[in-house]
């Protein structure tokens, strides 16, 4: 009983830094393909302080929506073991 709480309990944990792990690369990537989006286009000054947060902020936005589709899609894929 002890030993399948403790596996369930690192199974957790393993699981939140995978979780972790892609949300942050998947920002990294957001911010690194943004970089080739032209904000003056839409910023009146994309290079001072505010143009730079609307970049970051883009940048979390788009790279948590591509995580979580990816951490979704690794749940589900763990999911079908449980169909046979």
């Amino acid at each position: 009983m002890n030993q399948d709480l403790s596996n369930s309990i690192g199974a957790v944990g393993v699981s939140g830094l995978i979780s972790i792990v892609v949300s942050l690369v998947c920002i990294a990537l957001a911010w690194w393909a943004l970089q080739q989006v032209k904000l003056d286009l839409v910023v009146r000054h994309p290079k001072g302080p505010q143009g730079k947060l609307l970049h970051l902020l883009l940048a979390v936005v788009l790279g948590r929506i591509v995580a979580e589709f990816l951490i979704d899609y690794i749940t589900w894929s763990q999911m079908i073991r449980y169909m046979f």
